[in-house]
């Protein structure tokens, strides 16, 4: 289990890892430590030290875009266009949504975990992943046209 301090909106939480996940996060801590010196409640780290920011996420994420060819290298350090480091949180949600769906799970019933998991205030701000996605939205269209052919049972 990871701690976030200071997530979205500010808050705390909590984001469970699959044990596959461990054992690299723990190899990046200890080589992080060595190199760095420094020991701390920060787990992600630029060279000299300092907490890893938002901006510098992105600034790192487009360049290893680059070269792994998802982005055109580009001059002067410069992002280019391509993948965003968001672009993961949207598949994982849609898939996750998706997955529901195909499973036969209820993912009005669901839906509060993924919100939770994203940081999201109410579960109404994770529903439009619905809508942002034609596959999605025509799985959630097939199940409610079930759902009124069935009575309006679930």
């Amino acid at each position: 289990m990871l701690t976030v301090r200071r997530g979205k909106n500010g808050k705390s939480g909590f984001v469970p890892v699959t044990a596959c996940v461990v054992d690299p996060l723990r190899a990046y801590r200890h080589e992080r430590d060595r190199l760095s010196g420094v020991k701390g409640s920060t787990f992600f780290l630029i060279e000299n030290g300092v907490r890893l920011t938002d901006c510098g996420a992105r600034y790192n994420f487009a360049q290893v875009c680059q070269r792994i060819g998802l982005r055109q290298p580009q001059k002067f350090g410069k992002h280019g266009h391509g993948p965003r480091i968001h672009d993961l949180r949207h598949t994982f949600a849609v898939r996750t949504i998706i997955d529901w769906y195909r499973e036969g799970l209820d993912p009005d019933r669901e839906m509060i975990k993924l919100s939770t998991y994203l940081g999201h205030t109410k579960p109404e701000f994770t529903y439009w992943y619905i809508e942002a996605v034609p596959e999605l939205l025509q799985l959630a269209s097939d199940r409610a046209a079930r759902s009124l052919a069935d009575g309006g049972a679930k």
